[in-house]
């Protein structure tokens, strides 16, 4: 579920109207920041903290303290005089002492790495442009992060971004870690944000709960314990023939790249058996460059793939175009069976009319990076959440758009949802691929295709991470 700042606002006062003292809340908060920062960052170095006047900075001071019992150096950067401090927030620095050394935010304060910052400066609840002393601080992040090799995490929301619209404002932080606490916000997950958000982490605080009739129940975040659970662990009697057999159709000449990384994927993404289907003519680079538990199968014709026993397939990654394309139409309609329809196969359908899918004879996933969704559905100006959700109530298939904050759609009542994990690392030839055969391995694994995507994306992001 997904909360805008007020409704985060308005569940907290619920929980505090109740007697819930916010001190605990802070501590559990501030615990599991520094967990997630351990995540990420399992090597002590120097953490450069940012400390604002509100609770915010508090849940950094908790951090903080957590981490520099195991190594970390602690460098403090108040935005304004101790003095000015809110009363719980003035405790938590108290409770640090001596573990930290007040800083002025110069670079020269770096005296081990890994350097990071953390972004305690402002919370949900702050709207408008930073005031001078906050926009001097976020300059700092900025620079420190650009300059000096520093990677930044926020607390709940990088400052200086809209909680609501997720718009920023001049000189918001750019953080490459956003860590939000007890739900998802609002403005986290829209398109302006991206840049400024990066990977999303949450902190769960389950006390806190929504008020009747808040939150945005047809959105989530991609988590490993809800949308991203992986398959049930297979029976200890499992073989190759059971374990899901994988279909792979991609590859021409110039091209085969892209079907040896949708191939491998599928075996990492635990395939038994994977299957490549080759045109003669590109079956001697591909049997040479696959990987030598994948079957590379030669054919004359793609309809030839509807005789081979198969869990689920993959369909496009450098398949190119050719007198081929009536057979992979044919096979993407026709066929049966779960199918991941990436790449030049999207482009097929774009040439052919995309919502010809909608009566295809089995589920289908379509995983369209922003290229090729323009030639899906041109309507550029949408977010890409409408964009997503409209072709997927278009084609009757799952969409899953690829991008920061990948985002993926059904055509039914379950909920749109935000992938969490990743990073720009992932910008690069082939990532793409590596999705298709690992979302391929798990639909034909027995997960259906909506959470084959999920899972498939958040492992896709781990892994790169």
């Amino acid at each position: 579920m997904i909360l805008t700042p007020e409704e985060m606002a308005a569940a907290e006062a619920q929980l505090f109207a109740t007697g819930v003292e916010a001190e605990p809340l802070m501590d559990r908060a501030g615990l599991g920041i520094a967990r997630a920062l351990q995540q990420f960052f399992p090597t002590p170095g120097t953490l450069l903290t940012f400390v604002g006047d509100g609770h915010n900075g508090g849940d950094a001071l908790v951090a903080a303290r957590h981490l520099a019992a195991t190594g970390w150096k602690i460098r403090v950067r108040l935005v304004s005089d101790p003095t000015s401090l809110r009363p719980l927030t003035a405790k938590k620095f108290e409770q640090l002492g001596t573990a930290a050394t007040l800083w002025d935010g110069n670079p020269e304060g770096i005296d081990q790495r890994p350097a990071l910052v953390l972004d305690g400066l402002l919370g949900i609840g702050a709207h408008g442009e930073l005031r001078l002393a906050y926009l001097a601080a976020a300059r700092q992040i900025n620079t420190l992060r650009r300059t000096a090799g520093a990677a930044v995490a926020a607390i709940d929301i990088p400052s200086g971004l809209d909680g609501t619209t997720g718009v920023p404002y001049p000189d918001a932080v750019h953080a490459d870690f956003t860590i939000t606490l007890g739900h998802p916000k609002s403005g986290l997950l829209a398109d302006a944000a991206a840049a400024h958000v990066g990977r999303i982490a949450l902190v769960p605080l389950h006390e806190i709960t929504p008020c009747d009739g808040d939150g945005d129940h047809t959105a989530t975040l991609n988590l490993p314990h809800s949308s991203a659970r992986p398959p049930a662990p297979r029976p200890t009697d499992s073989h190759k023939g059971n374990a899901g057999r994988i279909g792979i159709i991609a590859g021409s000449p110039g091209f085969t790249g892209a079907a040896i990384l949708a191939a491998t994927a599928a075996l990492r993404g635990g395939g038994g058996l994977v299957t490549l289907f080759a045109r003669r003519d590109n079956y001697p680079a591909l049997a040479a460059a696959a990987p030598p538990e994948v079957m590379v199968r030669p054919i004359d014709s793609y309809a030839e793939v509807a005789a081979f026993e198969l869990d689920a397939l993959a369909v496009g990654p450098g398949l190119s175009s050719g007198d081929w394309d009536d057979e992979v139409l044919d096979l993407i309609l026709h066929d049966p069976r779960p199918m991941v329809v990436d790449a030049d196969a999207l482009n097929l359908l774009a040439r052919h009319g995309t919502g010809l899918i909608a009566k295809a004879s089995g589920p289908r996933l379509l995983t369209p990076h922003p290229g090729e969704m323009a030639r899906l559905d041109n309507r550029a100006t949408e977010n890409r959440r409408t964009r997503a959700e409209t072709l997927a109530a278009k084609t009757a298939c799952i969409v899953l758009l690829k991008g920061a904050l990948t985002v993926i759609a059904t055509p039914d009542d379950r909920p749109t949802v935000f992938n969490s994990t990743g990073h720009p690392g992932m910008a690069t030839g082939g990532v793409g691929d590596t999705l298709t055969g690992l979302c391929a391995a798990l639909a034909a694994s027995g997960l259906d295709l909506y959470r084959a995507a999920c899972c498939g994306a958040w492992l896709n992001g781990r892994a790169a991470e």
